[in-house]
């Protein structure tokens, strides 16, 4: 009986196991980069990967505000290309190899190419719009011009890296540069889809 009550509280413990998000261990001001180098919280890479989450965070906005399936899955693709973004902008240069070694993605010219495609797809569209946009016409187009700013700055952040050469994959601001004319053109296609159901 005794061991039966011995094995009973020894798996207590286990049923009940809960990790705090709340680690303190930047506390100092300091955050970890993958694979642990700590560096200051307002580290210009730091800046760049933190840009991206804003993004992804404004991209999760519109696509919630979105209407149609096509802006609904296309933006879900994009988040989810983002996470590969993040992912390679928060790796010191130094440890880029063992993070390519490990079997981590890293941006490609075909993610790139697949923004690309969706450009020429709503260009091709005949998307109504007379020099320069003032955003707000819906709430979904508005929230897409949201995130195509923060795309903006992100590219600003991550172009800071390349320039001092902490970056080393430049296909990284070619796939922004290319997602916030994305997003924009997104923002006039809603634009549009609206004005002609409202007609």
């Amino acid at each position: 009986m005794r061991k039966l009550k011995t094995l009973a509280f020894s798996l207590q413990p286990l049923a009940f196991v809960c990790v705090s998000i709340a680690t303190k261990t930047g506390d100092d001001g300091t955050t970890a980069l993958i694979y642990g180098r700590r560096v200051p919280k307002t580290h210009p890479r730091v800046e760049a990967y933190g840009a991206l989450d804003e993004l992804n965070a404004a991209l999760g906005v519109a696509r919630a505000s979105a209407e149609h399936d096509f802006v609904r899955g296309n933006l879900l693709v994009i988040q989810k290309d983002l996470i590969v973004l993040m992912g390679e902008v928060g790796v010191a240069a130094e440890d880029l190899p063992r993070y390519i070694k490990d079997g981590y993605s890293v941006v490609t010219p075909e993610m790139t190419a697949k923004l690309d495609a969706l450009v020429r797809e709503i260009e091709a569209q005949n998307i109504n719009f007379k020099g320069w946009a003032t955003p707000g016409a819906t709430t979904a187009s508005a929230a897409l011009d949201v995130a195509r700013t923060i795309c903006r700055r992100a590219e600003r952040r991550v172009c800071g890296l390349k320039e001092t050469g902490e970056l080393k994959n430049a296909e990284i601001v070619i796939y922004l540069n290319r997602l916030s004319d994305l997003l924009w053109l997104f923002a006039r296609w809603v634009e549009t889809k609206s004005s002609s159901t409202t007609k």
